[in-house]
């Protein structure tokens, strides 16, 4: 696209009086808009940024009752979609997310390589050693889920929040249906992967602030679970049963076929056994251990499959035909 794509960003501001008004000034001139939503913070965020900030840039969004950070940023997706803008850069206001980074957020984005571009802490080992080791557990397990539920098997760190994504994607999502609370990165990519927009990691380093975390592991977990699994099979009936149906659906149909077959065989069997006490023959065992087996093998193939089935061909493209100069 030309040099004149105009760029916003999107602050959802929640208890981060500390830090929002440096994050602010750091934004470089690259920027043409900022939004700053004060979602119903109790420190008042919006006043303070209305009565210290003198950047014309800023505009304060209010919500009168707070709707988490899905809903701050859908709130900024929206006003940006209005005012013509063509990208949105989410960055925090807490002080964790460097704006000077904003630049490699929005190149692959300028130049039609992505629609959506997100950060990774985990891309250099360099940049996890601060990170608290039960926090890069959980990360490495929630990157796995999402893998399995939005399909894009590229993307490592699902729960960064650091990202840009072109307004025109955005027109193509329903964004009035984003989970507006903690889950709103993971299903912004499930949302992403059901219009094939293609989305690109960016490397960055892991940054703490004194600012505390509101996410509790342990009261968020069988929710994220419950959500993870609700995608997956979403997912899947969208992807591999109503809009295609490819040799990824054969593999997963009879992978699961053959291994229910071979696990409903081989149990009853056991439960003669047990019950008659004469232990089943080998040709018994050969026949519930052999679908099982070929099951198996069909999955892995239509996980491999998945893997292999990513977006490509960005669909801003089509969307919206002219990229910036890939030198520029």
């Amino acid at each position: 696209m030309s040099s004149a794509m105009k760029i916003a960003v999107a602050i959802p501001c929640y208890k981060v009086t500390r830090h929002v008004l440096g994050v602010i000034e750091a934004i470089g001139p690259e920027v043409d808009t900022i939004y700053a939503v004060d979602d119903a913070c109790p420190d008042g965020s919006g006043k303070l940024i209305e009565q210290h900030s003198r950047d014309p840039r800023v505009r304060v969004l209010r919500h009168s009752e707070n709707q988490g950070v899905g809903g701050a940023v859908v709130t900024a997706y929206k006003a940006a979609i209005a005012d013509g803008m063509d990208i949105v850069v989410k960055i925090d206001g807490d002080g964790q997310m460097d704006p000077a980074l904003l630049p490699q957020f929005v190149r692959p984005l300028l130049r039609g390589k992505a629609d959506y571009t997100k950060g990774n802490r985990f891309f250099r080992p360099e940049s996890v050693q601060g990170m608290p080791p039960l926090r890069l557990f959980g990360n490495a397990v929630l990157s796995f889920l999402a893998k399995l539920s939005c399909g894009y098997w590229n993307v490592m760190d699902p729960t960064n929040g650091y990202t840009a994504v072109r307004t025109c994607v955005l027109a193509e999502l329903p964004l009035d249906k984003l989970e507006r609370r903690y889950f709103f990165e993971t299903d912004m990519l499930f949302r992403l992967n059901t219009v094939r927009a293609v989305v690109r990691d960016v490397p960055m380093d892991a940054v703490y602030a004194d600012e505390k975390s509101n996410l509790k592991i342990s009261r968020v977990l069988p929710e994220f679970l419950r959500k993870h699994s609700a995608r997956l099979w979403r997912r899947y009936i969208y992807s591999y049963l109503v809009r295609d149906f490819n040799v990824g659906t054969l593999y997963s149909i009879s992978g699961s076929l053959l291994l229910l077959a071979g696990g409903l065989f081989g149990g009853w069997h056991w439960f003669v056994s047990m019950s008659t006490g004469s232990p089943a023959t080998s040709g018994t065992v050969m026949l519930a251990a052999l679908p099982i087996f070929i099951g198996i093998q069909c999955l892995i193939a239509f996980l491999h499959y998945d893997v292999d089935n990513l977006p490509t061909e960005p669909l801003s493209l089509s969307l919206d035909g002219h990229v910036q100069d890939a030198d520029a």
